[in-house]
């Protein structure tokens, strides 16, 4: 069993793509709004929203349990609707050595693919891989769908 893994799981939205990368790259603290019972806030730490640097503190519901993490945005790429945080403290290096996440935003006309990826690597073999975390990213992904459409 390998301690290094990567996770990718893709979601179809019908809502604006544009929109859905701009609320993660500049506007996350806005999900508390969206999907209250999963995140419960984001706050910019160091920077400004969406740049390169800048440190985000996430709260946010996971298997059950209030969790935090302290996150690097780390890469943005505009062109391909992308970002990706690095995870540098917090609940998930209680069992990660390293944890980074990437949101990227394929839009096509009316629908639009949405692809989260996770690279990560286990403290130790008994870790599970983060498919839980997964189910969070991409019920929040559904639930930013339904606020948009409204």
């Amino acid at each position: 069993m390998s301690l290094s893994g990567k996770l990718v799981s893709q979601v179809e939205i019908k809502s604006d793509g544009d929109v859905f990368h701009e609320l993660f790259r500049y506007k996350p603290h806005h999900l508390s709004n969206v999907s209250p019972d999963i995140v419960q806030s984001v706050e910019l730490h160091d920077g400004e929203w969406g740049t390169v640097g800048s440190v985000v503190f996430w709260n946010y519901t996971h298997d059950g349990k209030e969790e935090v993490a302290k996150e690097i945005i780390e890469a943005v790429d505009e062109e391909k609707r992308s970002v990706t945080y690095k995870v540098v403290e917090g609940h998930l290096l209680e069992s990660y050595k390293s944890f980074s996440i990437t949101v990227h935003v394929d839009i096509h006309g009316e629908s639009n693919l949405v692809t989260w990826t996770f690279v990560y690597e286990k403290l130790n073999e008994t870790i599970p891989d983060p498919n839980k975390l997964m189910d969070v990213a991409l019920k929040v992904t559904k639930e930013i769908e339904t606020h948009h459409l409204k």
